[in-house]
């Protein structure tokens, strides 16, 4: 399914987070757990879904993704733990 998203990878509950956007979710996420993706999520291990925000079009994803990024981390995750509490990897809904 394609349909722009903001997404948070964390490498464990309260770890190290990453912020990306996508059009391809399930592909995009697949990509980061098979260390495809070079760079600071494969560095970390930060493969753990546990934030999706679905947006309309691909302009708002970035503006949104581009927000996020300048968050301070409490407020990350106080976003996260609003939606998944448990730090849960959603990676499996997707499929």
């Amino acid at each position: 399914m394609k349909q722009p998203c903001v997404y948070i990878l964390a490498s464990k509950p309260h770890g190290t987070l990453y912020i990306g956007v996508t059009s391809n979710i399930a592909a995009r996420i697949y990509q980061h757990k098979a260390n495809l993706v070079t760079g600071f999520s494969q560095r970390y291990s930060v493969h753990r879904l546990v934030y999706i925000e679905l947006h309309q079009e691909m302009y708002a994803a970035i503006i949104r993704e581009k927000q996020l990024k300048r968050w301070k981390r409490a407020w990350k995750v106080r976003l996260i733990e609003e939606k998944n509490p448990e730090w849960q990897d959603l990676y499996p809904e997707l499929l």
